[in-house]
């Protein structure tokens, strides 16, 4: 009544054990965007600028990185994007249709009447962003939701 040996194992166990503990462990991976070419501020991103590229699973990026290439691209670049390396979620933001100060068109529609005016955004915004924007006629300042075409819609939706 012994323990069991090794001599007692059949040959193949102990045979596919060896080979088991040979093989390389393959490490588990993650898969991000980088850019393929430098990106600069302002620059849109595209789809043909990106590469998915493989990092360890435990690769620890100084910031939150972003892991979806739909993600970026149609995007505009905040700061300088290395080729090769990682796009820092804060590095990106949505493309500018209205910019601070440069004049644009108010547009305000309700019931069938329309009316337009010239005005100043006071803010930066992107579509679908609520703005701040004042009549260049009046001096008031309205709120309004920048458009597709880069008008600024007021009154009731």
């Amino acid at each position: 009544m012994g323990l069991p040996t090794l001599t007692r194992l059949p040959v193949a166990i102990l045979a596919f054990g060896l080979a088991l503990a040979a093989a390389p462990v393959a490490a588990a991976e993650i898969m991000l965007p980088v850019p393929t070419v430098t990106i600069y501020p302002g620059d849109t991103i595209r789809e043909s600028m990106l590469r998915m590229q493989a990092y360890p699973e435990t690769f620890k990026a100084r910031t939150a990185v972003i892991d979806a290439p739909l993600a970026i691209t149609g995007r505009v670049a905040r700061r300088m994007l290395l080729p090769g390396e990682p796009v820092p979620v804060n590095a990106i933001d949505d493309p500018r249709l209205v910019s601070r100060g440069t004049p644009t068109q108010i547009v305000f529609e309700e019931q069938g009447l329309l009316i337009t005016a010239v005005g100043a955004p006071l803010q930066n915004g992107g579509l679908g962003d609520v703005i701040r924007v004042r009549n260049t006629d009046t001096n008031r300042i309205v709120l309004g939701t920048v458009m597709a075409d880069g008008r600024i819609r007021t009154g009731d939706r």
